[in-house]
C-alpha cells in the first residue's frame, strides 16, 4: 500500500471520527464559553427576544435532557401573548401562525407557529410556539434588532407557554444549530438554564 494511499485512508478515519464528536465537543465548548473559561470570542451578540427592562427565565438549555438533546437551543418561559422582538436584523424567510394547538403529545410538533428569520452572514434564527395570528411580520420582510416580530404563546409540542429560541449556521453537513451570545443587563453571556436575564439595548 503506497504512501499517497494511506495518507488518504487515515484522512478519511480522521473525518468520521470527527463527525461522530462533533456535538459532544459543541456540548464542552459551550460549557467552557457559559463559564467565561474561554475568554476570546468574537461571535456575533445577539439582543435578549423580549422587551428592554424586562427579565424571563431560561427553564431549558442548550442540549438539555427533555427536549434539547440534539439542540442547542434555549426556553424562555414567558406568558401568552409576551411581545417577541428581533433578536438580530435579518429577512423573514419563513412563517407560521395559523395553529392553535399544543401540548405534551409529540403529534403536536406539527402545530408550532414559528417564524425564522436569515442574517446578512447567511445564519439563521427560529422563534417557536406563537400564539395563533402571532406573527407580526410577512415572510420577505427585513427587520432591524429590536423590532416587534411576534407574540409568545403555546402551540406545538410543549409543557408550558415559552419561547423557544435557536440559531443555525451553514456547515460542509448542512444546518448546525449553534450557542449564541446575548446582552444582558449584566454583560454579553452564553446564557445558562434556570436564571434569569434582564434585556438591555
Amino acid at each position: 500500500m503506497n504512501i499517497v494511499y494511506r495518507l488518504i485512508i487515515f484522512s478519511f478515519i480522521l473525518a468520521l471520527h470527527a463527525c461522530s464528536l462533533s456535538k459532544d465537543t459543541q456540548k464542552k465548548e459551550i460549557k467552557l464559553l457559559q463559564k467565561g473559561i474561554i475568554k476570546e470570542d468574537t461571535s456575533y451578540v445577539y439582543w435578549l427576544p423580549y422587551a428592554e427592562g424586562s427579565t424571563h427565565r431560561v427553564v431549558q438549555g442548550y442540549y438539555s435532557s427533555y427536549s434539547h438533546k440534539n439542540r442547542a437551543a434555549l426556553d424562555f418561559k414567558m406568558k401568552p401573548g409576551t411581545n417577541i422582538y428581533a433578536a438580530r436584523d435579518g429577512v423573514v424567510i419563513r412563517m407560521t401562525e395559523e395553529n392553535d394547538r399544543g401540548g405534551l403529545k409529540k403529534s403536536n410538533r406539527k402545530f408550532a407557529n414559528l417564524m425564522i428569520i436569515q442574517h446578512n452572514d447567511g445564519s439563521r434564527a427560529g422563534y417557536w410556539h406563537l400564539q395563533k395570528n402571532g406573527v407580526l411580520v410577512d415572510v420577505g420582510d427585513t427587520v432591524k434588532t429590536g423590532q416587534l416580530i411576534g407574540l409568545s404563546g403555546n402551540t406545538g409540542f410543549t409543557a408550558f407557554p415559552h419561547l423557544h429560541f435557536i440559531a443555525w449556521r451553514s456547515g460542509g453537513s448542512g444546518w448546525r444549530p449553534m450557542a449564541t451570545r446575548f446582552l444582558t443587563s449584566g454583560g454579553i453571556k452564553y446564557l445558562r438554564p434556570m436564571r434569569r436575564y434582564k434585556s438591555v439595548h
